[in-house]
C-alpha cells in the first residue's frame, strides 16, 4: 500500500505527477498505468510481486487522480487518449527510463497501447486488458448492440451537465456503483474501496473525467497541444511490441473478445488471454495472473 511505501513526485510535461517506485533502481523497469475510476492500490499487490522478482516498479497516479497536479492553472483539463499517452511518455522522460514494460487497465491501459503504437522503441513489452486500446474517435458515433450500449451509460451521462454535476456531487457513490458493476463477482470491501476513493478528490477530477468522456465522442474539442498526437491515432496505428491481452470473462463494461477480434491491430508477438470470473479490475482482482504476465515479458529480453 502506499501508506507504507514513499510517495515520489517529478515533473513531468504539463504535469507533477506523483508515484509508487518500488523494486531496484537497476532493474528492469515496468510502469503500471491504472484506470478509471481506480488509483494506484489496484496494484498493491502486483507491485511487491514484480519487485521481488527485480524489476524497478513505476506506478503512478494519472492527470486529474491523487496527488498528481497540473504545473499552470492555464493548461486544459483534457482527458483524451492522446493526453494520457504523452503523460506516460513524459514520466519515461522525467525518469530518464528509455525502454520499459508498459502494462495497464482502461485509462492506463489507453496510455499504454498509445506509447507502444507511437513510440515503439520505448516499450519493450505490452500488457493491456481489452487488448486494442486505441479510441477510434472518427466512428464513435457507429451505434453498438443495445446490451453493449446499456452498459455505457455512464459515458451518455457525462455528456450532459445532469451528469458533470451528478459526479461532482457524490463522486464516491458513481464510482462505488461503477466498480460493483464493473466487476460483478469481485467482493471488495469499504476499507479497499475507499483507498482508491480518496484519489478522486483531486480538484482537477471532475473536469478531467468529463473532457473524457466527451472527447472520445467527438462531442468538444481536444487539447491543441495533442493534436499531432491525436491525427496520428487517428490512423488506428498497429501495434509491433510483444503483448500479452486479457479480457476479464465477466467484464462489465466491454464484453469479452477472441483474440481473432483485435489481431489485424497487432503486428508483433501477441497472447490473448480469457480469465473467467475476473471483471474490468483485472490487477486488482488477480494480481498474481498480472504480474506473471509482466514478468513474461521481462524475462522474454533476455
Amino acid at each position: 500500500m502506499t501508506e507504507s511505501l514513499s510517495l515520489r513526485r517529478v515533473q513531468a510535461g504539463v504535469l507533477e505527477i506523483a508515484y509508487v517506485e518500488a523494486g531496484p533502481v537497476s532493474g528492469p523497469p515496468v510502469f503500471l498505468m491504472h484506470g478509471f475510476p481506480y488509483d494506484v492500490h489496484a496494484y498493491a499487490e502486483v507491485w511487491p510481486r514484480l519487485a521481488a522478482a527485480g524489476c524497478r516498479v513505476i506506478v503512478p497516479y494519472l492527470r486529474g487522480f491523487g496527488p498528481s497536479r497540473f504545473l499552470q492553472p492555464a493548461t486544459p483539463r483534457s482527458g483524451e487518449q492522446a493526453a494520457l499517452g504523452a503523460d506516460l511518455l513524459a514520466l519515461m522522460d522525467a525518469l530518464a527510463v528509455p525502454r520499459a514494460v508498459l502494462a495497464g487497465y482502461d485509462w492506463g491501459g489507453r496510455a499504454a497501447c498509445v506509447v507502444a503504437a507511437l513510440w515503439p522503441e520505448r516499450c519493450a513489452g505490452l500488457v493491456s486488458l481489452n487488448s486494442y486500446n486505441i479510441q477510434d474517435i472518427a466512428r464513435a458515433m457507429v451505434p453498438d448492440s443495445p446490451d453493449n450500449e446499456r452498459s455505457l451509460w455512464y459515458q451518455y451521462y457525462f455528456h450532459a451537465e445532469r451528469g458533470r454535476a451528478g459526479l461532482a456531487k457524490d463522486r464516491r457513490a458513481l464510482t462505488r456503483l461503477l466498480w460493483r458493476t464493473w466487476s460483478p463477482l469481485w467482493q471488495f470491501d469499504e476499507a479497499c474501496f475507499e483507498r482508491s476513493a480518496a484519489a478522486f478528490d483531486n480538484p482537477d477530477f471532475v473536469e478531467v473525467v468529463i473532457h473524457s468522456y466527451r472527447h472520445r465522442f467527438a462531442l468538444v474539442p481536444g487539447d491543441p497541444a495533442y493534436a499531432a498526437i491525436e491525427e496520428r491515432l487517428a490512423s488506428q496505428p498497429v501495434i509491433t511490441v510483444p503483448s500479452i491481452t486479457f479480457d476479464g470473462v465477466d467484464d462489465g463494461v466491454r464484453p469479452p473478445a477472441q483474440a481473432e477480434a483485435a489481431a489485424h491491430r497487432f503486428a508483433g508477438p501477441r497472447s490473448h488471454r480469457l480469465v473467467p470470473g475476473a471483471g474490468h479490475n483485472l490487477p486488482q482482482e488477480r494480481p498474481g495472473l498480472f504480474a506473471q504476465a509482466v514478468l513474461e515479458l521481462v524475462a522474454a529480453q533476455g
